[in-house]
């Protein structure tokens, strides 16, 4: 059950709606998505209509984690503010829950994160969220220096941000309200590095890189500090600085390693940026188009709006530099999504589209922040080039996990249609099938022998044949038609037909086509699949019924 999502649990029993408390409670059971969301809300505001805060406490806390783990991270600040506004009215709310006033903590610290990396709430908002913690944790805790330091450095106000770095720096109190301490010398990198302070950034990030695992091997320890995200996450804040000070062996060796598990993490469009920028600038503009066609989708369904912006600005940089490097004939396929339709660019024009994307974006963030700091960043990115000789990649077996799987999309991320996702619905649901050297997917279900296919120009038509396993004998033609016309007329998958083979058995079969040229999500593919092969075992077992 979700941290803080204790139905029935702490204060006055009597305070608690059963109603609310059974709602909560089958709310804990439904998958996360949308649906999930929505009851929470819906719960959580009836709880405040009726006069339940405690039920309206658990509603909130459980929205929370079911938002940071759904992907939109900005949506926490809403039910942030309210846990915040109710707790601060009634402080006895929290009396015998001590850990979820540590919880409520560590969320004010994540809201604050959260309106740092999207436009759609203003400034405002996260300063009195950080204030709130500030009051909590007190004003010297290394928690409140960090974030005081990112808000500043989000504008623009570097000398700020810099005074702030140097109190958090100095912060040596253990600071459970900052999240993972593995994590800590990766922001401080971060932010050294756009400052141009290359040298210092990468001397931030020893503590994590000390171990063995800096990407100058392909084996030891994972770092020297105790963080499962690590130590990719600070290979890849270091690319561009290895790459700027020389060590360009080091780079390489960093990039093969980080992307071989960012490509399908789905948390890890930040460092992706970092990734198509290195290729681009060390001399690899097909390598570079490879990983942005491969990780184009995400940008459809970004972790924030602040990663979507870096993304569309550094696969524009690839494009620019692609096309000037003489590749402005290829063309990249991006998936559609909402009312844009799927498409085959060419590097200028999808080019064009990231630059716009991204330029949308910071404008979006200047408008909010009052400066012009992000369009000046992306502007700089865009104007990039590579400085010198191409640098050497390892091979890459020396690096590469021979299992490496390209990026899934979570349950609800529209991909496009490919035979990974078919044979992915399968496994989960155990059936058995097989697949043929023409990548035709073939399996038995009761009566029925159904067979998937991808056709059309690029694979995006999910083409479903059955075959009823009962054959008739030539002679009764035109029953069969009679009862395919029937079919067709009452029931409408799979369309029914008779196909006459040359030696006089008639096979009853039947098909599903489904033009998913706009992508479609794991979970969507899962009820295509359902349904083709329900409505198939249906169809056979009524052909093996035939008197």
């Amino acid at each position: 059950m979700t941290a803080g999502f204790r139905p029935g649990a702490d204060g006055p029993p009597a305070r608690r709606d059963p109603v609310l408390a059974s709602a909560l409670a089958e709310a804990a059971d439904l998958p996360d998505g949308e649906a999930r969301l929505a009851e929470l809300d819906r719960i959580a505001a009836r709880a405040d209509a009726l006069g339940d805060p405690h039920s309206a406490l658990d509603a909130r806390f459980a929205l929370v984690a079911a938002y940071l783990r759904h992907g939109g991270r900005w949506r926490i600040i809403e039910p942030v503010r309210r846990l915040l506004a109710a707790v601060d009215s009634s402080p006895d709310l929290l009396d015998g829950r001590p850990g979820d006033a540590e919880l409520l903590r560590r969320h004010l610290r994540q809201a604050v994160e959260a309106a740092i990396g999207t436009p759609r709430t203003g400034l405002d908002q996260a300063q009195s969220l950080l204030d709130a913690l500030a009051r909590r944790v007190g004003e010297d805790a290394g928690v409140v220096a960090q974030l005081r330091c990112r808000l500043a450095d989000h504008r623009g106000d570097e000398p700020t941000a810099r005074q702030w770095y140097d109190r958090w720096t100095a912060a040596t109190d253990p600071d459970p309200e900052a999240g993972c301490p593995g994590c800590l010398p990766v922001r401080r990198a971060e932010l050294l590095a756009g400052w141009g302070d290359d040298r210092a950034a990468l001397e931030a990030l020893r503590p994590v890189l000390d171990g063995g695992s800096d990407g100058g091997s392909d084996g030891g320890s994972d770092g020297g500090v105790d963080c499962t995200d690590q130590p990719e996450r600070a290979l890849a804040v270091g690319l561009l600085p290895w790459l700027r000070t020389g060590a360009s062996a080091r780079a390489g060796q960093a990039h093969l390693r980080a992307y071989r598990r960012h490509r399908r993490e789905r948390t890890a469009l930040p460092y992706l940026a970092a990734q198509l920028r290195f290729c681009a600038l060390a001399g690899h503009p097909d390598r570079a188009l490879d990983l942005l066609a491969e990780q184009l989708p995400r940008l459809d369904h970004p972790y924030d709006d602040l990663s979507a912006m870096e993304f569309a600005a550094a696969g524009a940089l690839v494009c620019a530099l692609a096309a000037e490097s003489g590749r402005d004939g290829r063309r990249v396929r991006r998936p559609g999504h909402a009312d844009r339709p799927a498409a085959e660019l060419t590097v200028a024009a999808l080019g064009t589209d990231l630059s716009a994307e991204a330029t949308r974006l910071a404008g979006s963030f200047d408008a909010r922040n009052g400066t012009g700091h992000h369009a000046g960043r992306i502007a700089a990115w865009l104007a990039e080039r590579p400085t010198g000789d191409p640098v050497p990649l390892p091979a890459p077996e020396s690096v590469e996990d021979p299992d490496d799987e390209p990026f899934l999309p979570s349950a609800e991320e529209p991909a496009p249609l490919s035979l990974t996702q078919l044979t992915a619905v399968l496994d989960v649901r155990g059936d058995v099938y097989a697949v043929d050297a023409g990548g035709v997917v073939v399996g038995r279900w009761d009566e029925a022998v159904v067979q998937f296919r991808l056709l059309g120009g690029h694979g995006e038509i999910l083409h479903a044949r059955v075959v009823a396993a009962r054959r008739l004998a030539a002679g009764r033609l035109a029953e069969a038609y009679e009862f395919c016309n029937a079919w067709n007329h009452d029931r409408l998958l799979p369309k029914a037909y008779v196909h006459e083979l040359p030696e006089g058995e008639l096979v009853l079969a039947g098909d599903v086509t489904t033009d998913l040229a706009h992508g479609v999500a794991p979970t969507q593919l899962g009820i295509l699949v359902d349904a083709a092969v329900s409505t198939g075992v249906a169809y056979a077992r009524a052909v093996a019924a035939l008197p």
